[in-house]
């Protein structure tokens, strides 16, 4: 497998690395084009997302980020997710748009009512119960046409698909099952 890297300009790209490192991955942390074009797929972590879109402009990985999404697979994860939305109606934020979602920002509140509670996966035709970590997490409020749902939490989509786009709104990573990670490396191996 080609290495998989995980942007690594702000958030918690360190936790991705540990959840790649234990399913055998070539990691590569992402800090400039040079790097971000060695690699197979790339994570967006979550962390914070107004912050997150200076930090692209200022080391001048937009538009590198959008075209190399165009042929790899590209997962986001809380802020990531948000970072990949094509629309934001809380909080508006510069996106790159890679996904046809409308997302509400810190839709589950602050800090302080965070939870952890189980969500329901559908991956690879089978069903699953998933441990689902929700840090001031962004909620999809509405998908557009083409875009799968493959998770919930209640009522509320979590975990989306467009093609190569893999998003969510709670942390896999800090999980400790494997299982959503291996999702996108799967992804991965199907287009190399």
């Amino acid at each position: 497998m080609k290495t998989v890297g995980i942007l690594a300009l702000q958030g918690d790209f360190d936790k991705h690395q540990k959840m790649l490192d234990s399913l055998g991955v070539n990691v590569l942390l992402v800090k400039t084009v040079a790097e971000l074009l060695k690699c197979g797929g790339l994570i967006v972590p979550g962390g914070e997302s107004t912050t997150l879109s200076l930090l692209l402009k200022k080391h001048d990985m937009w538009k590198p980020v959008i075209e190399f999404a165009q042929d790899h697979p590209v997962f986001g994860t809380c802020a990531g997710l948000i970072m990949l939305s094509k629309t934001i109606t809380r909080e508006p934020v510069d996106t790159l748009g890679l996904i046809d979602i409308e997302t509400a920002r810190n839709a589950y509140g602050r800090q302080v009512d965070s939870f952890i509670d189980d969500v329901r996966l559908e991956l690879n035709g089978k069903t699953e119960k998933y441990e689902g970590v929700f840090i001031r997490a962004p909620r999809i409020v509405s998908c557009g046409n083409g875009v799968k749902p493959l998770g919930w939490h209640n009522d509320n989509v979590v975990l989306a698909e467009q093609g190569n786009i893999l998003v969510a709104s709670f942390h896999p990573e800090l999980s400790d099952d494997p299982m959503v990670h291996q999702y996108f490396l799967d992804k991965i191996n199907q287009i190399l």
